[in-house]
């Protein structure tokens, strides 16, 4: 019996100072490749972007869990148990509900892009600031006197024609609508480019796991392998583990690297629907041209809708930590690759050129050139403090009230 309880003792032992061993492998690994000792847990927080992060924050639920299929819009969030998110609202968007007609006791403003935009409209609960309604309110006088609503119309990973589609489908019921996009368009016009601007993000395939394939099984893998990865992240030991970091790493890549959208002799399939002809791929200055006859085409399809239904309408290229600013030592270590600035900066000067059709577009690469503390907490999104207060955000607002008050002559209220 002694013997025994001694071999199970000594099997335990071998076990833990087995783990201890991939624990600091795991250690010196990551440290290594980061340059920098950092903990567990700001690992797995760093690997979600801030708005994933936001969105799922209080729950154990990962944040394709939250996310819901829309007929029009590809996808949205929804408020159902047991992940869904209080904040959703009558069309799967965080905020106050969309109404069917205008509302006479307000001036309504759709506010729209992708997630930098859906931070800027808030996507918390109050007393959480509403940036961009709080900035139009306190400094200006709407055009019929009533007080401003902003609907917040942007969602992660969202970009044209998610912002045409929702105008399309709610221009009757707002007074005017206000774009911040341009980050997750600019992913289309680079050189690797082979599918069109319209092209789905991967948020598509998670609430359509089917659709792309019909070989189930490679789809069913990527899904289980998601979902197993974030089941071990929200592990309050294991997501303080370096080696369950990288094992979530490595999930994750694995899941991500199964092709569940090749087409196996098929003639119908989500990427031919929106492949970019052999013609054009491969060659940089084709792929732009496309890409941005897109864009442009989808600004413009907006301002006609505005015309005829007479909303007011204002377009605004976002910020990016490439230019604009001198980033400070943390941003630096957070915002990742920031060589598409020359890219970038064409796609801005190709949408600006709008104004020569009376578009009232704007760009905001410069709004942060007088900040010396840390504005960007990952590649594109705005720090956030503790309170739920983002600099980055008050400033974008008030870059884009200052703005739309001169696009739609608005009255300044009395300081």
């Amino acid at each position: 019996m002694k013997q025994r309880l001694f071999g199970w003792i000594s099997t335990f032992i071998g076990f833990v100072l087995a783990l201890a061993t991939i624990e600091v492998v795991a250690i010196v690994w990551l440290t290594l490749e980061e340059g920098r000792y950092s903990t567990a847990s700001e690992l797995f927080e760093r690997s979600q972007n801030t708005y994933v992060r936001d969105v799922t924050r209080g729950s154990s639920c990962r944040y394709v869990d939250t996310l819901y299929p829309h007929p029009y819009l590809g996808f949205v969030h929804h408020g159902n148990a047991p992940c869904g998110l209080a904040a959703a609202n009558n069309i799967g968007l965080l905020g106050e509900d969309f109404p069917t007609l205008r509302r006479a006791d307000r001036f309504t403003v759709l506010l729209t892009g992708g997630s930098v935009a859906g931070q800027l409209g808030q996507i918390g609960p109050p007393p959480a600031p509403r940036y961009l309604e709080d900035e139009l309110n306190r400094r200006y006088v709407s055009p019929n006197g009533k007080p401003f609503l902003v609907l917040n119309g942007g969602a992660g990973a969202w970009k044209q024609p998610q912002q045409l589609i929702l105008f399309a489908l709610y221009a009757t019921a707002v007074d005017a609508v206000v774009t911040l996009d341009g980050f997750n368009e600019f992913y289309f016009f680079r050189p690797v480019a082979q599918d069109r601007l319209e092209r789905p993000a991967n948020n598509f395939l998670d609430v359509n796991p089917f659709v792309a394939d019909e070989n189930f099984g490679d789809a069913a893998v990527g899904w289980v392998a998601g979902r197993v990865a974030g089941a071990l992240a929200a592990q309050p030991v294991l997501g303080q583990s370096h080696a369950a970091y990288m094992t979530v790493r490595g999930i994750e890549q694995l899941a991500k690297g199964r092709d569940i959208t090749t087409a196996r002799a098929k003639k119908t399939t989500l990427e031919g629907m929106f492949r970019l002809p052999p013609e054009v791929r491969g060659d940089a200055d084709a792929i732009f041209a496309v890409q941005l006859d897109l864009y442009r085409k989808y600004a413009r399809s907006m301002e006609a809708i505005a015309r005829a239904q007479g909303v007011k309408a204002a377009y605004f290229l976002q910020p990016a930590p490439a230019f604009g600013k001198v980033l400070t030592d943390e941003e630096r270590r957070a915002v990742g690759d920031l060589s598409y600035r020359d890219l970038y900066r064409k796609i801005v000067a190709g949408m600006l050129s709008l104004r020569d059709e009376g578009l009232a577009i704007h760009d905001l690469g410069e709004v942060f050139r007088a900040e010396a503390g840390p504005i960007y907490e990952d590649h594109i999104h705005f720090l956030q403090s503790s309170g739920g207060v983002s600099r980055g955000n008050s400033l974008v607002a008030a870059a884009i009230a200052d703005r739309v008050a001169e696009a739609w002559s608005l009255a300044r209220r009395p300081n």
